[in-house]
Parts: structure tokens; sequence; C-alpha cells
């Protein structure tokens, strides 16, 4: 019997994951549970299992290929009699579809095909093909075929781009390209007719006149209202923010500048600009009133300022000698720069810093750790002990705790303490502790050594990285002070702890002032000045630091 292996679903709001290597080649046996292959998402890299015990006849999926949730990679035999090597997938014709519901609209396309003539081959449809629930269309980006071209089923015809993926499409069956129904660039409804293949070995095929230009991607031509120049050049990514094919398409025929791209609010995944979005722009934009550089408000007689957009930075040229080298970035670094930029764009970046003596701390830990260790089996780490007290300041001041949508405050009534984990790589993650307010120290060590772990041998579930409400980062491992951490969007707060150092300090003892030596430690707060101010921020991270000096043998028993 034959099993697909089909994209897992990594998180609610994943919809496609990359390959990043097959751990197995086809005729490889495998076992069930058994790696197969490592898969990236914008989330987390992690390792994909086989369902069953058999042997891997076919790869569907290339590596660095992104494939939508759902969609099948892979085909294991179960039956080691049923298996025979074969140089070629089978061929499995998909039946042609109603003709009559692909004539519709054909009046609009542009015919760059080539009839095919032959007595015996079925000819398959090839369609623009869902890419999630709610898209209609995808964009063309480059046809890997053309017409008269041979093909194997699952062989790669053409790239295509939504506002959420950007993905190849495979041959529906093995044959020759007869048709090719649009250009590249060009915008196309799902369910539609792209291309036709012919299943004879012998199709011939000669070249149709072209019948029409491309079809207009939006409805509405909008006069334009900018009289400087505009940058018709639509870069991939600029400043963390990524703007699909599709978007940069519209924007370079609708003259939209890039200027203007990054003053348009994004309704899309970490802000990204949707086709709905530019649309929008752009029947709104020649109706806006130019206002100069001070506008009187004649109700209010109040002097307003215009919205001003900072000129573009321009790109940086290099001059590389000898001694320099280029290292190109992972896929897991490029998408925590780009949500580092997206952070700092979206949040209104403020620190506050405090000190705590943990003196009362370290005592307890270096009483407990080896009679821990020999109960848990891993090493007592501080780690723990930073969390309880950043719980303890979030359940006195849980205002903290909070998300902001659009013009709401959304307060989570549980606390999901994510925590940063440095990875071998140099890559950094942060697996979350769900419902951490219902653990004590004992519990949250295990959890973070569990989490932790798991992380640096990419075993984490989708689930372990996703819901966070607040997030702690240890800046001291290698020595840091302190630190001022970029919050973890859709968060609002970030609490940073530095290196525990001993330092002479005043105390008071019996009325009399002391010079005594403790040990110190550093706490910040990053907050978003959006939804918490200073006071708020001040009052929890001052519980925090009384949770943390309030540590000792005493009031503490593991």
């Amino acid at each position: 019997m034959r099993v697909e292996l089909v994209m897992p679903k990594m998180g609610e709001s994943l919809t496609e994951g990359t390959i990043i290597k097959w751990l197995k080649n086809v005729g490889d046996k495998v076992e069930r549970d058994e790696m197969i292959l490592e898969i990236s998402t914008d989330k987390v890299d992690t390792e994909v299992p086989s369902p069953n015990a058999g042997r891997l006849v076919q790869i569907l999926a290339e590596v660095n290929q992104t494939v939508e949730v759902g969609k099948v990679i892979a085909i294991i035999e179960t039956e080691e009699s049923d298996y025979v090597p074969d140089d070629k997938p089978p061929k499995h014709p998909e039946k042609s579809e109603d003709r009559s519901q692909k004539t519709e609209d054909r009046s609009q396309k542009t015919e760059i095909s080539e009839q095919a003539s032959s007595d015996t081959g079925e000819i398959v449809d090839v369609v623009m093909p869902k890419m999630g629930e709610s898209l209609t269309e995808g964009t063309i980006i480059k046809w890997l075929k053309k017409v008269g071209d041979k093909v194997e089923r699952d062989e790669m015809i053409l790239e295509i781009s939504t506002d959420k993926v950007d993905t190849e499409v495979p041959s529906p069956v093995a044959g020759t390209i007869i048709e090719i129904l649009y250009k590249e660039n060009e915008v196309v409804e799902v369910g539609k007719v792209i291309a036709k293949i012919s299943g004879s070995d012998n199709a011939t095929a000669k070249p149709l006149h072209e019948v029409k230009t491309a079809p207009a991607v939006a409805d509405k031509k909008v006069e334009e209202v900018h009289s400087e120049e505009v940058i018709t050049e639509i870069p991939r990514s600029k400043d963390g923010r990524f703007y699909s094919p599709l978007v940069r398409t519209i924007a370079e025929q609708e003259k939209v500048s890039l200027q203007e791209l990054e003053s348009i609010q994004g309704s899309g995944v970490d802000g990204r600009i949707t086709k709905k979005d530019l649309l929008s722009y752009i029947e709104t934009r020649g109706k806006s009133e130019v206002r100069s550089l001070k506008t009187e408000d004649k109700k209010t007689g109040i002097i307003t300022k215009p919205t001003f957009e900072p000129a573009p930075i321009p790109k940086r040229e290099y001059s590389l000698g000898p001694d320099a080298e280029i290292i190109p970035m992972d896929r897991i670094r490029q998408l925590i720069a780009e949500h580092m930029v997206y952070s700092k764009r979206t949040s209104a970046h403020v620190t506050s810093v405090a000190e705590a003596d943990v003196t009362g701390l370290v005592k307890l830990r270096e009483s407990d750790k080896a009679a821990f260790f020999a109960k848990e089996n891993f090493k007592l780490t501080f780690t723990p002990f930073f969390a309880k007290a950043v719980i303890d300041g979030v359940k006195k001041f849980p205002m903290v705790n909070v998300s902001v949508d659009e013009k709401n405050i959304v307060r989570y009534r549980r606390i999901n303490l994510g925590f940063a984990t440095a990875l071998d790589d140099g890559n950094l993650i942060v697996p979350v502790i769900r419902n951490a307010d219902d653990l004590g120290i004992i519990g949250l060590a295990r959890q973070i050594y569990d989490l932790s772990t798991r992380a640096r041998t990419k075993k984490l579930n989708p689930d372990d990285i996703q819901g966070g409400t607040i997030t702690l980062t240890n800046v001291g491992t290698f020595g840091t002070l302190f630190g001022t951490p970029v919050i973890n969007q859709p968060q609002t707060a970030i609490i940073g702890v530095g290196a525990i150092k001993k330092r002479p300090v005043v105390m008071e003892i019996d009325g009399e002032d002391h010079i005594v030596v403790r040990h110190m430690m550093y706490t910040s707060i990053t907050y978003d000045h959006r939804v918490i101010d200073g006071m708020l921020a001040g009052q929890c991270l001052a519980a925090i630091v009384q949770s943390l000096e309030s540590m000792n043998k005493e009031s503490i028993k593991l």
C-alpha cells in the first residue's frame, strides 16, 4: 500500500513550509517515526518523521522548495512486494475538466500557445492552484518550461506568487506542453487554466498568433498626484518588510513609489501589504488633498503638520578588499532580522533599569544544586528563579501582560512566559512556557530544561514557540551587565537580567552605614510606550526586584 507524506501543519497561522534537507533517498527503507526530512517555517525548524514503516519510493518536492501545508511531498510503499524500482515516476493523467468552464474570459487572454495535433494523446489542463483559504488569485513569476518541452509528472513547470507564499507548480502528468495561456507577471484567478499538456509522445505543435494584451491588474486607473519622480523599481524586501511579487507588479503598473508603499499600513502577516491594501490605497490617493507644509484647521484654528515621509536610504556601496568575506544569512537569521526591524517599527521602545541584591539567591542555589542534580538529573541554573520573579511581578501588575490590536488593548489572563534561547549555530529562538503562573521553581526548571534541550536539538513542536505573552532574556549569560532587548511582537514587554557580580555596596545595619560585599545584578524592562507608561513599567520592575531579593534558603524549599 502506498502512503502519502504531506507537509505538516506547524501552527495555526502557518500555511507553508520549506524543505531544508532530505535525510533519506528514493529507495531507502524507513521505520515508523524515523526522521526522513528537515523543514523550516517562519516559526521553527524541525524534522518530520515517517508515518509508516516501508520504502521511500517517490520524492515530490526538492530542497529549498516552499510547499503548502497538506500537499503531498513524498510517497512511501509499505508492502515490500509491491516495490518496483523505476527511473521515472508513474503516469497518472488527470481527467480534463469541462471545457465549457474553461472558455470563460478567454477573449481576455493572451494566447502565446501552440496547438497539438495528436490522435491519441489526452490533453490535461494545468490550473492556477489554490494556495490558501483566503486567496483567490496568483501571479505567474516565471515559466520554467516553454511550449514544446517534454515534462515528467511532478516536474516543476512554473513559479507563482501570492500575498502569502511563493512556490513552484508541478506538472500533473508526463507529456508535452502544447499551450501556455498566460505570460509572466500576469495575475490569474484560482482554478483558471494556465497551460495545457498532451499526454502523447507524438504531439506536435505550431505557434498561434497573439490576440490580446495582458489584462489590467486593477479595475481603476488613478490620477497621478505626485509631481516628483516616482521610484517604480520595488525591491523584494526593504528594512525588514517583504513585498510580494503581486504587490510589486501592481505598484509598478500603477506607478506607486517605494516611499508610498512604506507609508501603507499592511494587514498581512507581520504587517505585509496585501493586494487589497494596495488597491484601497490606489483608489483613495487621487482623492486626497495635497496639503501645504502647514495647514490650519478652520474649525479649531489648530496648526497641524503634514505627515512626513523620509527620503529613501540610498543603497550602500561597499569596497571589498581581499580580506573581506561575504556570508549569506541562513533562513532563520533572515527571519530574525525581519522580525527585529518589524518590532522596532511597530512599538515605541523604552527601557527602564534597576539593580537587585541577589546574595540570598546565590547562596540558595549553591547549597541546593548538588541535591537538585541528584534528584532531577539536570543542573539547577538561575533561570527558573528569574522566571518566577517575572511571574510574581506580572501577577501584581497584569497590564504589562498585554498586546495591541489596532485601537484596543488585549489583556491576557494567563502568563505564557517566553525565554530566549541561544542555539549552537548562533541563532536565537524563544520557547514558551504555557500557564507559567501555575508552576513553582521546580516546575519552571523542568520546563526550561526540556524546552531549551529540544530547541538545541531541533525537536520543538510549533506550539512550543507560539502564544507567548511576555518574554525573559538572560543577557548576563556571557558576562553582559544589562541590555535593551527588542520586544518580541506582538508582546509589549520583555524582561532582561544581567550578569551577577560581586560589588561593594552601602547597607544600613542597626542604624549605621556599612560597606559590604554583595552579589548584585541589573534587571531591565523594555516596554511598548503605546500602552505601557513609565509608572506601570517601573512598578512592575520594582516588584520583580522585590521577588528576587526575597529569595533565600529560608523562603524557598526545593
